[in-house]
This record gives structure tokens, C-alpha cells and sequence, in this order.
């Protein structure tokens, strides 16, 4: 079985080039993230599909914010998909109201901090409360812990801090914005390394253009495994 620290992002049009991907990939990745942009493309189909035939862990990255009503009916009905990860935000009532629509499956619910496409001055443009970042990112997820978050999304530069938590004990940080040495930073802000993503404290990390956007895909996946078995990616603190 594939290293599932790895999580390739299937950042593509639709549900048949998803399908081509994974195919290149093989048996190099076993987890992989499906995310809004695929929703309409038969994303949820692709879903399943992964899961079901080729037993694949599936991530679905939906962020879900809404009231607690809405958010625990809409987990309840993801949740039957039998899919390993769902993201919502990490405003307690939606992450309590995602814990109760996850009901007893397997399916882990993830908060989102803030956004690793964002930094301080995007977070002045929406108002939010000023202070300093990596502060408020490890705030949110500690409230985000304790109202039940199974994990949290949070971008590798505040991964060491979150997992000095006493909330996070038990808990999964899992850190997209993860780029190997030399790649393109694309819309990311917040990034680091596979290698120091891990180091810092992250289970799991997100992966997509690096990997997709490769001449050879399944060769880019096998590149930042190996770095996550680098003496660099060592836990010191584990």
C-alpha cells in the first residue's frame, strides 16, 4: 500500500480527467482530494469510484459553511458515501453540527483555519480581527478541536504550533499548501516543503499542481515520497 501522508489534489476539469490521473499514478498514491472545482464534473461519482473499486482513500474538500441546520443535514447525506475526509469551516457551530450530521461513520471532518491562499492583508480586506496570523490560526483551531473536529486544515507554516496544542492531541493536521523545492508557488502564500510539512507536525500532506501538472505525474508523486521518508521529514518532538 502507498505512503497516505500523500494526498494528490485532483485539481482537474472533471470526473474523466481525474480518472486518467489516477490511472498514471497507479499504485504510487493512494488517497486522493476532490474538491469543489470537480463538483459538477462528476466529482462525487469519481468519488466513489476510487473507493469503491479501487480502494482508494478519498478526501472531499467542500469546506462547508452554512447554518448548523443545513451543515448537519448535508454531512448526513455525504457521510453514506463512505469517503474518509470532509472539510467544513472551523466555526464551532459547523464543525459541532458536522460532527452530529457524521453520526457513527468512519468519515473524519476537518476545520479550515484560514485559507492558505491568504495572508494579513487579505484577512484586513474581509475584516476579520487583526493580530497576527499564526496566532489566530492556531486560536481557530483550538476552538475547532473543541467542538469536535476530528482535525484541521492549516497550512504547514502553523503546523508545529498547532501540534503543540493540548487539543490536538489524537487529533490529524493536514497541510495543503505544500510545495516541493522549486515549484511554482502558483496562488499559495503560506507554504513549505513535503519534507518540512511533516517535520512540523502534519499526518497527512495536499499535493496537486506539482503532481499534475508533471510531464510524469506518477514520477513527480514518487519524488515527494521519497522526501517523506528523508531524515529532513523526522518528527523531533514525536
Amino acid at each position: 500500500m502507498a505512503d497516505d501522508r500523500l494526498i494528490v489534489a485532483l485539481d482537474v476539469p472533471n470526473a474523466l480527467a481525474g480518472a486518467e490521473l489516477a490511472q498514471k499514478l497507479g499504485d504510487a498514491v493512494s488517497f486522493y482530494k476532490i474538491g469543489l472545482g470537480m463538483l459538477s464534473g462528476g466529482g462525487l461519482a469519481l468519488a466513489n469510484e476510487l473507493k469503491q473499486d479501487h480502494g482508494k482513500r478519498i478526501f472531499l474538500d467542500m469546506k462547508l459553511f452554512d447554518i448548523g441546520a443545513t451543515i448537519e443535514a448535508a454531512v448526513r447525506g455525504l457521510a453514506q458515501f463512505d469517503l474518509d475526509f470532509l472539510t467544513v469551516h472551523g466555526d464551532p457551530h459547523v464543525v459541532t453540527a458536522a460532527k452530529a450530521g457524521a453520526g457513527g461513520s468512519e468519515m473524519k471532518i476537518l476545520a479550515v483555519t484560514v485559507l492558505t491562499s491568504l495572508d494579513r492583508a487579505d484577512l484586513d480586506a474581509c475584516q476579520i480581527r487583526a493580530g497576527d496570523l499564526a496566532e489566530l490560526v492556531t486560536a481557530r483551531a483550538a476552538r475547532a478541536f473543541e467542538a469536535g473536529a476530528d482535525g484541521v486544515i492549516t497550512s504547514p507554516r502553523e503546523a508545529a504550533l498547532i501540534r503543540a496544542l493540548p487539543e490536538a492531541d489524537g487529533r490529524l493536521i493536514v497541510t495543503p499548501g505544500v510545495r516541493p523545492a522549486g515549484a511554482d508557488l502558483g496562488d499559495q502564500k503560506r507554504v513549505a516543503t513535503p519534507a518540512n510539512a511533516i517535520a512540523d507536525g502534519a499526518d497527512h500532506i495536499v499535493v496537486g499542481r506539482p503532481v499534475w501538472q508533471s510531464p510524469n505525474p506518477k514520477a513527480a508523486a514518487e519524488a515527494i515520497l521519497a522526501e517523506l521518508n528523508s531524515p529532513q521529514a523526522q518528527q523531533p518532538n514525536h
